[in-house]
């Protein structure tokens, strides 16, 4: 067999549902052998287990050829950052490090082989780019849920600091304080604290979880779903085009030449 037979067969295996399936439960397969490592276990089993972390080492090493070989343009393969970080990881991962003052790393580094289910499944990478790709404006939210969060802080330790120092001792520890009320631990506790006090107080905390609880977590969940959305479809633009399916774009393009060509023969 040449290598462009060999290619082709790789090209055809890398493409394979079932071996992306097989792939996605070596995957699961490993995030348990790490868990496994996690419980106090007979020496003869953690040889064991260590037998086949190096197992499926070795097999994600020769899925990551298989794509490679299979792959037509070799330069893009490494253009895809999910390719780059799955050999990244597969590489770290073969070095011998378990004797060595690295011995945390190399556990790490396999720890990060679960995440190699993201580059695996088309839905979660679809996912993760539109999280990364909301990251921008999502920063302009954040951003103003700080200033939300530094106004209340200042408010709260400037009042409710004499009744609690450890909640309300300065804006620091108000900020956490806040986000406790934000996530609703305990929050009722908080206020009623201050109540005793200042028993309008409950003003500033319904005020202050209106604001950032639900207004600015529906803003971030609008923004994400926003994002995701154009991911879809420009996912689906992309699709059409390679299986030579005609788009709406490309639908009214043809139709404005049609009407340009009817117009210039009139």
């Amino acid at each position: 067999m040449n290598y462009t037979k060999l290619q082709a067969a790789f090209f055809r295996l890398r493409n394979n549902r079932a071996f992306e399936l097989f792939v996605v439960a070596i995957i699961l397969f490993s995030a348990l052998v790490i868990g496994a490592k996690t419980y106090d276990i007979p020496a003869d089993v953690l040889t064991l287990i260590g037998w086949m972390d190096t197992a499926i080492t070795l097999f994600f090493l020769l899925e990551v050829s298989v794509r490679f070989i299979g792959e037509p343009e070799k330069k893009r393969f490494f253009l895809n950052a999910w390719n780059t970080f799955d050999t990244l990881i597969v590489v770290i991962s073969l070095i011998p490090v378990e004797d060595s003052e690295m011995a945390l790393i190399g556990r790490l580094i396999r720890i990060f082989r679960v995440l190699r289910m993201v580059s695996i499944i088309p839905e979660l990478r679809l996912l993760l780019n539109s999280l990364i790709k909301a990251l921008p404006q999502l920063g302009y939210v954040i951003l103003l849920m700080f200033i939300i969060f530094y106004i209340y802080a200042a408010v709260g330790a400037s009042f409710f600091g004499v009744i609690n120092e450890v909640l309300w001792g300065d804006i620091s520890i108000a900020m956490l304080t806040l986000f406790r009320v934000m996530t609703f631990e305990d929050w009722t506790d908080v206020m009623y604290e201050t109540m005793e006090v200042y028993p309008f107080s409950w003003i500033f905390y319904l005020s202050f979880i209106f604001l950032t609880t639900f207004a600015f977590l529906n803003m971030v969940i609008g923004i994400v779903v926003s994002v995701m959305e154009g991911e879809h479809a420009q996912e689906a633009r992309e699709q059409a085009l390679t299986d030579g399916t005609p788009t709406i774009e490309s639908l009214h393009l043809e139709i404005r030449e049609l009407k340009e060509l009817i117009k210039a023969k009139l």
